[in-house]
């Protein structure tokens, strides 16, 4: 058996995690995992249901060929669950545990399920496991760390299988079966050499062969290494393989000495490339990563990254685009490698010129659906073209695929500490293209994340204006999924972050935000004050178009209290502002939303007049929706009033006009306060 299997970063939602034909060997642990799956569990011996998946640990050092018998015993029995398999590898290249949090969220966005923006690990694991307790599928978590990932995935139901890959036993998972991997089995060894050296070269000397098996102790990663030196060499004896083995240092592992052997017979070039392979975010690699590593073209990268697979140094993923992984057994050797041959400086070089590139690719990613623009036209025409897309499709379909390696840029650019500058550009972009291309509602999960980061450097290099802005971008988020309580504590901060860097634009969108807050939370009396605030810094900035926006909301929170005279006086000026502003649309909603408090307040004649007047100005902004809501206000004003026959005419003059916008392929509004245009009351209190 070979470890060909992609061992992925991130998850994956498949039907087939292995191709047939590529495995060799394991027949025996293949045959006792199957058998496990049926064994009963102690539970079952014990009269009572299993309350939880079976788990089947699959355990053995890197390199083992671990993830390859995983894959493959879960192509054997996928066909019986239903909803396919699910993969999430659970440590970083470089051994690091992967949080929880980030795994349910891949693992949930693969069930193609929505994931709260901010949710805490307890949370997207208690989801997860709702999403999974109706469903039959296979969670294979591939290189976990330690029981406690594994336990907090574990679906709440005996309809579904887990099978875990790990170096080593998962104390504290009830039931656990394990399989412990050691070597092939001698002729499934042969067979991985013949693969890539051809039959001819092991039967004519099998002695030596069966020599070279076991100097690699069967491994199958060594064997891998070893009959990718053989194929790179036609007229080499695998006799000649064995001696060079032989006469190596007993120091290290079978792998570690193979390895060594290889990167001794690259060429200086391809050796310094491969050696800073192991700075590619994620272990993810592609040949414009490589060429900005190493400082070469992109061709030539994309050759030696070919030469390598070929070598067996690296696995090609199954991508549309040339993507390629570094195998996790080879991490720590390419990594010891790079820090005792490259000098610190030559390292920390590599890295600034990855992410430069990175910036780069996602500044054109971006400008990409920008090109109504001439003036970006003509910037993307400066572009190298190695760096251009053809067109926003390819743009996006690059985007998404390189999207794990891009959050593992921005994490290990702001885990680095010296490169501050770079990662705050990175993280800029890497926003700006996924909202071009995704939106800010899809990709609100990953904008999290981000924001986080920002926040981080913010803070550690002493920049209030950035700890504002990620404040507020946190804090939006915090409140679009519902947790007003902390994105109050959020926007406070941003308030004090924004004051110490006197940056007016971010003390005044924090200070209208705390009253949003404050306002969701019912406090409508603090959020008229916070208003209050906010419209008197723009009064003194001259910003008419906002200060009217904010007469409305102040007017909005003293309906919410019940205090209309207050409200009239604020939606009055509202209105006022609206009109010198000359901004036609907003006039008429304010007049609108001021009828609507008139009828609150007992004044149905002054409403009826209000509404007449704003049916006028929403006809001259040629907005039918709101002429419609208007015509039907005006319908049950007058209905109060006792006028039934007028309040008919209305009505069916509304549902003409909504009949028109069907016709023309518009959503009929539901009513005014629920037309997206409308504005500051979106809904009556129970006390109105």
């Amino acid at each position: 058996m070979t470890d060909q299997a992609v061992d992925t970063d991130g998850v994956k939602l498949s039907e087939d995690t292995s191709a047939e034909g590529q495995f060799l060997g394991r027949a025996r642990e293949l045959k006792e995992l199957r058998a496990d799956i049926e064994r009963a569990g102690l539970d079952t011996i014990a009269g009572r249901k299993a309350p939880r998946a079976r788990v089947l640990l699959i355990a053995g050092k890197p390199g083992s060929g671990r993830t390859a018998l995983a894959g493959e015993l879960v192509r054997q029995v996928a066909d019986r669950y239903d909803h396919g398999v699910l993969r999430a590898r659970l440590s970083e290249p470089d051994g690091t545990p992967v949080p929880t949090e980030r795994t349910a969220r891949e693992l949930l966005t693969a069930l193609e399920l929505p994931t709260p923006a901010g949710a805490s690990e307890d949370d997207l694991s208690d989801i997860l496991r709702a999403a999974l307790a109706d469903r039959r599928a296979v969670l294979l978590l591939d290189d976990a760390a330690d029981a406690e990932q594994v336990d907090a995935l574990l679906p709440d139901t005996p309809e579904c299988l887990v099978v875990a890959v790990s170096g080593g036993p998962l104390t504290g998972i009830a039931d656990v079966r394990p399989c412990t991997l050691g070597g092939l089995d001698t002729k499934s060894a042969l067979e991985l050499l013949t693969r890539y050296t051809g039959a001819v070269r092991i039967t004519v000397d099998p002695v030596a062969a069966e020599g070279l098996v076991e100097v690699c102790q069967s491994q199958p990663s060594a064997l891998t290494l070893a009959g990718g030196w053989l194929a790179a060499r036609p007229q080499a004896a695998v006799a000649d393989l064995a001696k060079h083995l032989h006469t190596e240092s007993d120091e290290g592992t079978p792998l570690s000495r193979v390895f060594r052997l290889v990167y001794g017979s690259l060429p200086s070039p391809a050796a310094r490339i491969l050696r800073l392979l192991s700075l590619a975010p994620a272990g993810q690699v592609d040949p414009q990563t490589a060429s900005a590593l190493a400082g070469c073209s992109v061709n030539g990268a994309r050759a030696a990254l070919d030469d390598f697979v070929t070598a067996g140094l690296l696995r090609a993923l199954d991508s549309p685009l040339p993507q390629y992984e570094v195998p996790g057994c080879l991490q720590p050797l390419l990594r010891a490698l790079a820090e005792t041959q490259d000098r610190p400086a030559e390292l920390q070089l590599a890295r600034a010129r990855m992410l430069e590139r990175t910036v780069r690719l996602l500044q054109s990613c971006r400008a990409i659906t920008e090109t109504d623009s001439p003036q970006v036209r003509e910037k993307l025409l400066g572009v190298p073209s190695s760096l251009r897309f053809p067109h926003p499709r390819a743009a996006a379909d690059w985007l998404r695929l390189s999207q794990p390696a891009l959050l593992a840029s921005a994490r290990l650019a702001v885990a680095d500490g010296e490169l501050d500058t770079l990662a705050r550009r990175l993280m800029s972009q890497l926003v700006r293209a996924m909202v071009a291309h995704f939106g800010t509602r899809a990709a609100a999960p990953e904008l999290y994340g981000i924001h986080r980061l920002v926040l981080d450097v913010a803070v550690r290099r002493n920049l209030p204006r950035e700890q504002a802005a990620a404040l507020l971008n946190l804090a939006d988020l915090d409140a679009q999924t519902g947790r007003t309580t902390e994105a109050l504590a959020r926007y406070r901060a941003a308030l004090d972050a924004g004051r110490e860097a006197n940056d007016p634009y971010a003390t005044g969108r924090a200070m209208e935000s705390v009253g949003g807050a404050h306002q969701e939370l019912g406090d409508h009396d603090r959020a008229a004050d916070w208003f209050g605030r906010a419209l008197a810094q723009r009064l003194a900035r001259d910003e008419r178009a906002e200060a009217a926006r904010l007469y409305g909301r102040i007017g909005a929170a003293h309906t919410y209290a019940g205090r209309y005279g207050e409200a009239l006086r604020n939606w009055r000026a509202a209105v006022a502002g609206y009109r010198k502003n000359g901004d036609v649309p907003a006039q008429a909603r304010a007049l609108s939303e001021l009828a609507r408090v008139q009828e609150y307040a007992g004044r149905p004649e002054e409403s009826l007049l209000t509404c007449h007047e704003a049916v006028e100005w929403a006809r001259r902004a040629e907005d039918v929706r709101l002429q419609a809501a208007l015509q039907l206000r005006l319908a049950d004003t007058l209905d109060r009033l006792g006028d039934p026959a007028s309040a008919a005419l209305h009505r069916s003059t509304a549902e003409r006009m909504l009949g028109e916008e069907l016709q023309e392929g518009a959503p009929a509004p539901e009513s005014l306060e629920h037309d997206a245009n409308a504005c500051e009351i979106r809904s009556t209190s129970a006390e109105d």
